[in-house]
């Protein structure tokens, strides 16, 4: 399923956040601390998995948005 131009900033912004709470686990993870680290890796994959996944309320627009600009805005034929 291919994504508009605001589902794709979406995904990036939650990338944004998961980086650092992942590279933190990955910290503890070489200080010793495997539980700790393991945990922070999980909470960054949650982090972009609950994005994908779940619809928030500020999606809403943007997705009556892409259906009514794809509705508007038609692909040329090939054939012309």
């Amino acid at each position: 399923m291919s994504k508009g131009l605001i589902g794709t900033l979406q995904f990036a912004a939650s990338v944004v956040v998961a980086v650092p709470v992942a590279a933190f686990g990955l910290f503890k993870l070489a200080e010793g601390a495997p539980r700790l680290g393991a945990l922070f890796l999980c909470l960054a994959v949650l982090v972009v998995v609950f994005e994908e996944v779940v619809t928030s309320p500020s999606d809403i627009p943007a997705a009556i948005l892409e259906r009514v600009g794809g509705r508007v805005v038609k692909e040329p034929n090939d054939e012309e």
